[in-house]
């Protein structure tokens, strides 16, 4: 089943043993990547940057992952701006790039649901159904972990999955 191939924890993104974790980013590429050293953003300056919705794959350098994938999710504007299609396509280039690159292990954060406002409550029905849409037609990727970094995020998490998996629809 494809639900038992998606994991939800609480902790840190960039202590995960998996082969890619998703860097959620600015556009220009350029903010963080002090756990994977310096030699992270000095390749980031070599992309020029990534439009939302989109993704590029860089290495991870000091990471346990071998690859970031960096992608740039919508700013919260109140919902009425593509914001949700944008998210939706987030994850898509991400599993398309592990595809790719025969990633079979990958983690995400909880794309957009910091700095940028988008509502967990949302986000994390959306996240959970491209993922699993991807995961039933493509058998590359073994294991998706959604990595939250607080208790609500990871307890919205857990309720979508739940609800995925006894087919209600997200509140």
């Amino acid at each position: 089943m494809v639900l038992e191939r998606i994991k939800i924890v609480q902790g840190d993104i960039t202590k995960q043993q998996v082969d890619a974790i998703v860097n959620a980013a600015n556009s220009s590429l350029l903010g963080g990547g002090t756990a994977a050293g310096p030699q992270l953003l000095a390749e980031c300056r070599q992309l020029k940057g990534c439009a939302t919705g989109e993704a590029k794959i860089t290495s991870g350098y000091n990471l346990p992952a071998k690859w970031v994938i960096h992608t740039v999710g919508p700013i919260w504007r109140g919902g009425d701006n593509r914001e949700e299609e944008l998210l939706a396509r987030c994850y898509r280039s991400c599993l398309t790039i592990a595809e790719s690159y025969n990633i079979k292990t990958i983690a995400f954060p909880s794309i957009s649901t910091g700095a940028y406002g988008f509502p967990v409550e949302r986000a994390a029905p959306i996240a959970l159904k491209e993922v699993k849409q991807f995961a039933e037609s493509k058998e590359a990727i073994g294991q998706v972990i959604f990595v939250c970094f607080g208790l609500d995020v990871y307890y919205c998490y857990d309720k979508s999955v739940k609800e995925i998996t006894i087919g209600s629809p997200p509140a």
